[in-house]
């Protein structure tokens, strides 16, 4: 029996919400990549390794913000949480390798399409795993034609975000490249639903339809699972946000810290000998002789 699938249960508002997510995560993921290109003095494994945690988690959650509104119609779902698990771990390794390959190889070509390949795999992997992870009474089936064209989607989109923030600098390169890693994660997520189908076995069955799986719906069981991600997505972006330099870019922060040296470097002038003025509480006969002293002159 072919089941209904739905994937907007709460129309925009998921699709929507999940493309936020990517967007917003990949771009604190790649400017973390930069800092470790631009300031040969930080510590470049720890910025790299934030930069893969906050793409695979934004990957993650990206594709779990989206399922929150996948239903099928007539039967629940729940999800495995081993699998589920392991969605995050592909994503993070994945684009791991290709970051640390840029990071101590240099942003060549080579590395930089590597690594973009390297993350819209992660891109592929978190998604299909993720679907995977499904607990329900049917199979899941996907047109390959399709699925072909999510790969395609992820490894393009992906290769154009890590070459837009490795080439240029400031918040312009940011943004756009996370506009697109947005369109990688949110475009390979709702082309890869539109190639599933899913077979049902025992739809009709009573005691699966009373809840063989459970009858939680998808938001009770993945909101809980997001909390996490979602917590560690913030704590990057206030560590992201209160460092200049990943929020100017090295060519503003280059010109920035100049201009701020020069302006807190120049001193006024101070006189060699400054005019003695008379006080009120002189007397009389000292302030008159001052008026009259060559140096009072």
């Amino acid at each position: 029996m072919q089941g209904t699938v739905d994937g907007f249960a709460f129309g925009a508002v998921t699709p929507a919400a999940s493309c936020l997510v990517a967007c917003v995560a990949s771009a604190l993921g790649l400017r973390c990549v930069v800092r470790s290109l631009i300031n040969r003095q930080s510590w470049k494994p720890g910025w790299l390794a934030l930069g893969a945690a906050t793409i695979g988690c934004g990957i993650w959650t990206t594709h779990f913000v989206a399922m929150v509104g996948f239903k099928i119609q007539g039967i629940p779902i729940d999800y495995d949480s081993r699998l589920t698990s392991l969605s995050l771990a592909v994503a993070i390794v994945l684009v791991g390798f290709g970051v640390f390959a840029v990071g101590y190889r240099g942003a060549t070509p080579v590395t930089l399409t590597a690594a973009g390949i390297l993350t819209g795999l992660a891109v592929v992997a978190a998604h299909y795993t993720g679907m995977a992870a499904l607990e329900l009474n049917g199979t899941l089936g996907y047109d390959p034609l399709t699925v072909a064209a999510s790969v395609l989607i992820a490894v393009t989109a992906a290769t154009a975000a890590v070459w837009t923030a490795a080439s240029y600098r400031g918040f312009p390169a940011a943004l756009g490249s996370g506009l697109l890693m947005g369109v990688a994660l949110t475009g390979t997520h709702y082309t890869g639903m539109a190639a599933l189908a899913v077979h049902l076995r025992g739809a009709t069955d009573a005691s699966y339809m009373t809840g063989m799986y459970g009858s939680s719906s998808s938001a009770s069981i993945l909101l809980p699972l997001l909390i996490g991600p979602v917590v560690f997505l913030i704590l990057a972006g206030v560590v992201v946000m209160f460092d200049p330099q990943l929020v100017l870019g090295d060519g503003d922060w280059s010109r920035a810290t100049p201009r701020r040296r020069r302006s807190t470097a120049v001193v006024p002038e101070r006189p060699a000998h400054p005019p003695r003025t008379a006080s009120l509480f002189e007397p009389r006969d000292q302030r008159a002789d001052r008026r009259t002293s060559p140096r009072g002159r």
